[in-house]
């Protein structure tokens, strides 16, 4: 057990509603004391965090499926950790824990936290710590249950994702084709798209950087699109609808392009698409299918070991390079799940 008396908690908060990107002036850095946690509850050293565009609709202010971030709370982010202290039968110092410890290299876990199943043990025998923060854990959640439980692909269908090469989109495209489908990405810039049909296997990959989108998805999909997994929203989701087939399924997963904008988001202009074609638009939220997480991380990482399925993390070291760091998912930078690195175990 570390020598609490010796440690000093620093913090990332909210410091300001950003209007459009985030900058570094919306973020305070601050440092708080480390106590002991109360009658089971567990200290954990955070080691590494999940960053995630999500994180951007966090800070505004408004109702969502999820409270927003106060001003001056420490920033939400998902991570792994090591119980450094545990007053909880259920929990050893030295276990491995993922959960929601915000954007500090301390999380204090009450009681109440604990019951309710807020943190919860990992194996690092099914994946790495990197691993557990992408296809075993919210973004490959979010790529399984979007898929199969919102998409619901059949053999021989096309699959096509947006931001393939990022967290979610990469796992997307992977079990598209695990089911027998066809796996269509969109990403930006050819290094990206050489990775995607390389070494994850998809049948293709449409670089939107280098040209017409419109074009590259009537070249690889000539069968139309019958499964859209949209991360992006904007123009290329306008783009996609123009190429649905009947009963098509679109899954409305994020909209990055849009996180940061300063006027009003920009809606799909070609909806009248999903009438025409008898198509479904609906949203994937990732909590609603948390009874069903165990299931699906089994499932997950049995691809993993038979080699089905791999994955690919950017991992960028250092608390104090948050602001920075997260700029880089709005910037298309990141290269596979992006990871802040906090700590090593």
């Amino acid at each position: 057990m570390d020598d609490l008396s010796q440690l000093v908690n620093h913090q990332v908060r909210l410091a300001a509603r950003p209007n459009g990107l985030p900058k570094r002036e919306d973020w305070s850095f601050t440092t708080a004391p480390v106590v002991e946690p109360d009658e089971g509850g567990l200290l954990v050293r955070t080691l590494s965090l999940s960053l995630d565009p999500a994180m951007r609709g966090w800070m505004n202010e408004g109702k969502s499926y999820i409270a927003p971030v106060e001003i001056g709370e420490v920033m939400r982010a998902g991570g792994v950790g090591v119980v450094v202290q545990s007053k909880n039968p259920s929990f050893a110092e030295g276990d491995r824990v993922t959960g929601a410890p915000g954007v500090q290299q301390y999380w204090s876990v009450g009681d109440k936290q604990v019951a309710r199943g807020d943190v919860s043990k990992i194996d690092l025998r099914a994946g790495t710590v990197e691993q557990w923060l992408n296809v075993l854990g919210m973004p490959g959640m979010t790529a399984y249950f979007g898929l199969m439980d919102v998409g619901q692909p059949k053999e021989g269908e096309t699959v096509v994702v947006s931001g393939a090469a990022g967290a979610v989109g990469q796992t997307v495209g992977q079990l598209a084709k695990i089911h027998g489908c066809r796996a269509v990405g969109i990403a930006g810039g050819p290094e990206k798209c050489a990775w995607v049909v390389d070494e994850l296997g998809f049948d293709a990959c449409v670089d939107y950087k280098a040209g017409d989108v419109k074009a590259g998805l009537k070249e690889h999909c000539p069968k139309g699109v019958d499964v859209y997994f949209d991360n992006v929203g904007g123009d290329i989701l306008d783009t996609v609808l123009t190429r649905i087939n009947r009963k098509a399924r679109i899954v409305i997963c994020g909209a990055i392009s849009q996180y940061n904008n300063t006027g009003a988001v920009k809606g799909p202009a070609n909806y009248l698409s999903l009438l025409v074609n008898r198509a479904r638009m609906e949203g994937i939220v990732v909590f609603d299918y948390a009874e069903r997480f165990s299931l699906a991380i089994a499932e997950m990482a049995g691809y993993l070991k038979d080699g089905r399925l791999q994955s690919r993390e950017d991992v960028v070291t250092g608390l104090e390079t948050f602001p920075e760091t997260l700029l880089r998912l709005f910037r298309g930078e990141n290269f596979g799940k992006l990871i802040l690195q906090v700590a090593t175990a």
